[in-house]
């Protein structure tokens, strides 16, 4: 059985957990960000 109640009932796989863990992330208002470094890149 699946349980859709809420995502508070949910638990990330030890794949999503390594995968947060190895995630690039950083403050886009102080132009830290690598994702949007790179989509403001691509825009302009």
């Amino acid at each position: 059985m699946i349980d859709l109640r809420s995502d508070t009932v949910t638990r990330p796989s030890a794949g999503i957990l390594e995968r947060m863990m190895k995630a690039r992330v950083g403050d886009m208002i102080f132009g830290e960000d690598p994702w949007i470094n790179e989509l403001e890149g691509d825009i302009n």
